[in-house]
């Protein structure tokens, strides 16, 4: 299943960001409405191809107009575009994110961005009494391959109720549980851009297995759903 992300969606982001004003929007809405209306079609057959190999629930495109009450940047457009799929709750946990933004700064992430104060909680006491599994997961070579190293945010020493001499203390004491990939703006025109985005959210399913059978369990392993 291939579809190509057109050339015409970086260039109309990089032209936005050096007329990030409403009146240049407005004069260029039509060619946008145009644009995404495509983009539209690329999410949705990726939400397709994640369907064969996992359970996800919907694919949300995020709206290009930026929330400027609480940020000191007031510039009203954001300059890429950004969907999420999420996997099926309560059994499945995580979800996979695509962002496609010019000069070279598009990604893909898979994790968890702000687990609740539970699953947090219940994650880092899973790593406390037990991290093996874990760190076979991240060791694995075609995982790694792929994505590299887990990224979150962290608090600076230990959370409250942990010991900061714990042996899986940098696992513990993130706050965030995710896992990202850059590509260039030459990788996304590729024709099979999508696959490769689909076959790396693939190579992530051994991780979400594992987080998944976390989050629906106890410590003892009793199941919570």
């Amino acid at each position: 299943m291939n579809i190509a992300i057109s050339p015409t969606v970086l260039d109309f982001f990089k032209r936005l960001e050096k007329n990030n004003n409403r009146d240049w929007f407005n004069d260029h809405k039509k060619e946008f409405k145009s644009i995404e209306s495509d983009i539209k079609k690329v999410y949705n057959t990726l939400f397709e191809l994640l369907k064969t190999h996992d359970d996800v629930d919907g694919v949300k495109l995020f709206r290009i107009y930026r929330d400027v009450r609480f940020s000191k940047n007031k510039l009203p457009y954001k300059t890429h575009f950004g969907g999420a799929f999420h996997r099926a709750k309560p059994k499945l946990r995580g979800g996979y994110y695509l962002h496609i933004q010019p000069n070279d700064q598009s990604f893909i992430a898979a994790g968890f961005w702000e687990p609740n104060k539970d699953d947090l909680f219940r994650i880092r006491k899973e790593f406390e009494m037990d991290d093996s599994e874990m760190r076979d997961i991240l060791n694995n070579q075609a995982l790694k391959t792929i994505w590299g190293d887990i990224k979150g945010d962290e608090v600076k020493t230990a959370p409250k109720g942990f010991s900061k001499d714990h042996e899986a203390i940098d696992l513990i004491k993130k706050k965030q549980y995710i896992f990202t990939k850059p590509f260039n703006d030459k990788e996304v025109l590729e024709p099979d851009f999508i696959n490769t985005v689909n076959e790396a959210f693939k190579a992530i399913r051994p991780y979400f297995n594992y987080m998944s059978d976390v989050l629906t369990t106890d410590l003892n392993g009793v199941s919570t759903i």
